[in-house]
């Protein structure tokens, strides 16, 4: 991953961290007052949504069912910041907007989010590449008959 992940990148990252991972850092960020006091637009709210995905023979869309989120939106010093997580999580939405606002203000806390994005990145990568050893060790390879 590059080190500054594009806005779409960064806002996937965020969803996917750990709430141990992405809460204390957004409340040490808040509480040191190098940042500007944030404005909370949409307070973090959990609702449903609908999960469309995509069958790989044919590649036709179908609706799955329907997944427990929790969205929020904040402004720091002008810039817009938004997250949408999977679950109930409030706190950890609000953290995510949070830094999701500093991150595109370009501000000093910027390293320390990418950074954070990075070990998110690095974790669901090596995750991946676990479950596909567990797949390939299940690959069926056919001989060519003469």
């Amino acid at each position: 991953m590059s080190s500054t992940p594009t806005r779409e990148r960064r806002c996937e990252l965020l969803a996917a961290a750990a709430h141990e991972e992405i809460v204390p850092l957004a409340e040490r960020l808040l509480a040191d007052g190098t940042i500007p006091e944030p404005t909370v637009l949409k307070s973090p709210e959990t609702g449903m949504v609908v999960l469309q995905v995509r069958e790989p023979v044919e590649e036709t869309r179908f609706y799955l069912g329907e997944v427990l989120v929790t969205e929020c939106s904040v402004e720091v010093a002008g810039v817009p910041g938004w997250c949408m997580r999977p679950g109930d999580d409030r706190v950890a939405a609000l953290s995510g907007a949070l830094l999701d606002a500093l991150a595109a203000a370009d501000g000093p806390a910027t390293a320390e989010i990418d950074a954070l994005c990075a070990a998110v990145a690095e974790r669901h990568a090596s995750q991946e590449a676990a479950e596909w050893a567990d797949v390939t060790a299940t690959t069926v390879v056919f001989e060519e008959l003469t």
